[in-house]
């Protein structure tokens, strides 16, 4: 078991798909660019790139203009050459192993906080 003082490190939000490609050379990722509610100094929009190992259960197509919801302060990690920098929330069905995306039951804005 982990404390309540470490699961309040995670940082759970949720996040737009802006994109979404088949990562060449992978039978399993897929390259999503999100927004995650980030902003730059300007308070601008910052988009970020994550990649998800759920290319068996999603044409990347379909994923576009989903809200998902992600653990935004993971360190990057390169997987395949490309560098991912968050990891999106999905239960896997026991029965076939198929990931199925965590999303909110209705629209809301990227980057609010799951408390």
């Amino acid at each position: 078991m982990i404390s309540f003082d470490d699961f309040a490190k995670v940082e759970l939000r949720t996040a737009h798909i802006i994109s979404a490609e088949a990562v060449e050379g992978s039978e399993k990722l897929v390259k999503l660019m999100i927004n995650a509610g980030d902003v730059d100094e300007a308070g601008a929009p910052v988009s970020r790139q994550i990649l998800a190992g759920i290319r068996k259960a999603y044409e990347p197509e379909t994923l576009v203009g989903r809200n998902i919801v992600i653990v935004a302060n993971l360190e990057p990690r390169k997987l395949m050459g490309e560098e991912s920098n968050g990891m999106l929330l999905a239960a896997t069905d026991p029965d076939d192993g198929i990931p199925i995306l965590l999303m909110p039951e209705r629209d809301i804005k990227p980057g609010s906080k799951i408390r």
